[in-house]
């Protein structure tokens, strides 16, 4: 079973911030846009895993319009 926190970033990182780069945005612009550090953007992307704080999944669905039940509903919990 895979880790909640991973399935997480794992859901940000392909289908809001690659397609973000894929426009030829840059990470920095992405973590203003989200309201969270350039660093978070990092720590979201990486291999290693994140355990991402319920704050900043709130910051970045409410940049995205988007309640946080709503984004559970997309990752399938």
């Amino acid at each position: 079973m895979t880790s909640i926190n991973v399935e997480i970033c794992v859901y940000i990182t392909k289908e809001w911030l690659f397609p973000w780069l894929k426009e030829g945005k840059s990470q920095n612009s992405f973590a203003i846009k989200h309201n969270i550090d350039e660093s978070t953007v990092r720590k979201i992307k990486s291999k290693k895993g994140y355990r991402i704080p319920v704050e900043t999944l709130t910051k970045i669905c409410e940049a995205r319009g988007i309640k946080l039940s709503e984004f559970f509903k997309m990752i399938g919990y």
